[in-house]
């Protein structure tokens, strides 16, 4: 299988075109597909979205969501004024999961969000018993930008995410933190954001405070409490949250 390194014009024999009417996702797959068996090599530039829709026989629309997709899951960096590149590292879990995951249905949604809960609980027990100061500073100043942000629900959705990322970090497992990142990603990518208001951030900003001072406390027990209680809250927005029409993106 060749491999192509920031040379466009040797891409299209390993693209090919789409039926009409296929779905953002078909694209994400495809690309998906060549990043995972190393047709694009991890560093390298992808070819530019004008090429890539000729290629695929789709709308540039449609190749921009599908890279959106794929930057969201962590596969691809957009450098403005550069391109889009593969990235030079990413977890080894992930391409396999993304061939069942970019077309979950409601029902795997609801139950892999019942995983990610697992997994968060588990890491906030572990960042407890592991955190070191550092780490404990890193978790604080994500739950003041929440609580500084909860008016803004973009910036607290990304407050909100780095909270998350910073337990995993702390639990000192690389697998748990790979697993619930590709999760994660999906979950973001096929369900439309729960947080709609901000009531529902300040909730969330006072399960994220029994986290952390459980956290803070290294009282694993308490830790684990207060995600799980988080986790519910959580998992029941993501169940009365419709998909968006398609399956296509939803940001």
């Amino acid at each position: 299988m060749p491999v192509f390194r920031d040379d466009p014009n040797r891409v299209d024999p390993e693209l090919t075109a789409l039926p009409r009417g296929s779905a953002v996702s078909e694209v994400a797959r495809q690309m998906t597909t060549l990043i995972a068996d190393g047709t694009f090599a991890p560093g390298s530039r992808l070819p530019p979205e004008r090429q890539l829709a000729e290629s695929l026989g789709v709308g540039r629309s449609a190749v921009r969501e599908a890279l959106a997709a794929l930057e969201i899951l962590g596969l691809v960096s957009v450098r403005p004024g550069s391109g889009t590149y593969v990235r030079d590292s990413m977890s080894e879990l992930l391409p396999t999961t993304l061939s069942w995951g970019l077309m979950l249905s409601a029902a795997h949604t609801a139950q892999l969000s019942e995983v990610r809960g697992a997994l968060e609980v588990q890491a906030a027990v572990q960042a407890a018993e592991r955190i070191d100061d550092t780490g404990l500073e890193q978790l604080r100043t994500h739950l003041a930008a929440m609580e500084a942000s909860t008016g803004d629900l973009q910036a607290f959705i990304e407050a909100d995410a780095a909270f998350h990322r910073q337990v995993a970090a702390a639990a000192g497992n690389d697998v748990m933190d790979d697993l619930l990142q590709t999760v994660r990603s999906l979950l973001r990518v096929w369900v439309d954001r729960g947080l709609r208001s901000q009531e529902q951030a300040e909730t969330a900003c006072r399960e994220h405070r029994a986290v952390y001072d459980a956290v803070a406390a290294r009282d694993a027990d308490a830790a684990g409490r207060a995600m799980g209680a988080h986790m519910r809250t959580a998992g029941d927005r993501v169940e009365h949250t419709e998909p968006t029409s398609g399956g296509v993106l939803s940001r």
